[in-house]
């Protein structure tokens, strides 16, 4: 693998420790909400998510010959999401809900900073794409359940 297409693994699998971490995370702020219908946005949150890197693994294995599975991201990245998982078992509504949002912000900016490179393939720029136009249109759904909170 050449050093362009190793810095293109790496960051997609910074992106897909991100995900797990963050339908981790979700997962656990479903067991935590109050509100039910906040519970099912975050379970349906953590289902997406897990859906995202289902297909993004399958893109890296068919455009990439090798992944490192178990990935790893920048520490400040990963220790923001340690803090966001830690809020999200603070057993508070408003507080999870908060956390949500920094963390797709997050996600937002790092699927920009991913797709800024135009060695992608085009499979794999759609499918960026759409993941990150899916957690867009959670954060505007976010919004209309920070009233439950």
């Amino acid at each position: 693998m050449n050093n362009k297409q190793s810095k293109i693994v790496n960051q997609l699998e910074e992106i897909l420790e991100k995900n797990r971490d963050a339908q981790k995370g979700y997962k656990k702020a479903a067991e935590n909400a109050k509100d039910s219908r906040l519970k099912s946005y975050f379970e349906k949150k953590s289902m997406d998510r897990n859906g995202f890197n289902m297909s993004l693994k399958n893109e890296l294995v068919a455009n990439y010959d090798e992944i490192d599975d178990a990935g790893s991201f920048t520490g400040t990245i990963h220790r923001a999401w340690m803090d966001v998982k830690s809020l999200f078992s603070a057993d508070d509504d408003e507080a999870m809900l908060e956390e949500a949002i920094k963390g797709d912000k997050a996600a937002v900016e790092e699927y920009d900073e991913v797709l800024e490179d135009s060695n992608l393939p085009q499979a794999l720029i759609q499918l960026l794409r759409e993941q990150k136009n899916a957690i867009r249109a959670d954060l505007s759904k976010i919004k209309s359940l920070e009233d439950l909170a």
